[in-house]
């Protein structure tokens, strides 16, 4: 049986698959779910006026009240919701991530509260690959943040033409 295997969580990778490890921050898409917080609150805005102006236009008065104070509630509950969101994902932290990439496409997310852990382990990877005769064991989780909120990797634009490549960080 071969010991040359990365274990990440209950996932398992062949050390000879890894294509690349690297560490690199992980930050939340503040900007995109501040975005989508003024998007979306001006739909229910919208959608709220639409809705007065039928009930205004209905012809009876009992139940424009009754609907009227349907469509308050369920509009500040909207807004209360998307505030919520905005707010999670604007005091999520920066996450210090180690991703392994396998030949395949795959990659795995490990993160650590220690940034110097993370690069030790980084060490070690790349030492195993290097020298097959080593052998190491350290037991760490997958990442637990919701990668949906992260923007992470490289931005690549490219435009047109031959060899035009460009890397944005960000």
């Amino acid at each position: 049986m071969s010991r040359r295997l990365l274990w990440v969580g209950d996932a398992v990778y062949p050390l000879h698959n890894v294509a690349r490890v690297h560490t690199f921050d992980l930050k939340p898409k503040r900007m995109e779910a501040f975005n989508d917080f003024l998007k979306w609150t001006g739909i229910t805005v919208m959608v709220f006026v639409v809705v007065q102006v039928i009930n205004e236009n209905s012809s009876s008065y009992s139940s424009q009240d009754d609907s009227a104070q349907v469509v308050w509630v369920l509009g500040v509950a909207v807004v209360l919701g998307l505030l919520l969101h905005l707010l999670k994902v604007w005091t999520s932290p920066d996450e210090y991530v180690m991703a392994i990439e396998i030949a395949s496409g795959s990659t795995a997310l490990v993160t650590l509260p220690d940034r110097s852990q993370l690069r030790q382990l980084v060490h070690y990877i790349v030492h195993a690959i290097e020298n097959p005769e080593a052998e190491f064991q350290v037991r760490v989780e997958s990442l637990h943040v919701n990668p949906r909120n992260y923007q992470f990797g490289d931005t690549v634009n490219m435009y047109g033409g031959l060899n035009n490549t460009g890397m944005v960080k960000k």
